[in-house]
């Protein structure tokens, strides 16, 4: 999409704190943390929200899992953190493109 932000970061029309990246993702710090670590998890394919997932991204879907996995570890947070995603508005999905939350560092009430 031409004005999503976060296609924007994957363009590289806009600056990031990069932590990972791959042929399918990229991961970077939140701006606006909500936790001592905050990173987003994001296919660079744009998708709005999980609803938008088909069967032929299984594939990505997966690999968005290990992604979450793997940036977990580089963050130092492995064993230790909670992973979340939005899944439109009125769940308070913010920027409608695909992404998981990984937070740690504080503890959350359920």
């Amino acid at each position: 999409m031409e004005d999503c932000i976060f296609c924007k970061i994957v363009r590289r029309e806009l600056p990031a704190d990069v932590v990972f990246e791959n042929e399918e993702i990229i991961a970077f710090k939140d701006i606006n943390p909500m936790a001592p670590t905050h990173v987003l998890v994001v296919p660079k394919k744009h998708l709005a929200s999980l609803d938008d997932l088909t069967g032929d991204d299984v594939g990505l879907a997966g690999n968005l899992l290990l992604a979450v996995k793997e940036v977990a570890a580089l963050s130092g947070v492995a064993g230790g953190y909670k992973m979340l995603s939005n899944c439109g508005e009125a769940a308070g999905q913010v920027v409608p493109h695909l992404h998981f939350h990984i937070l740690a560092g504080k503890k959350f009430v359920p």
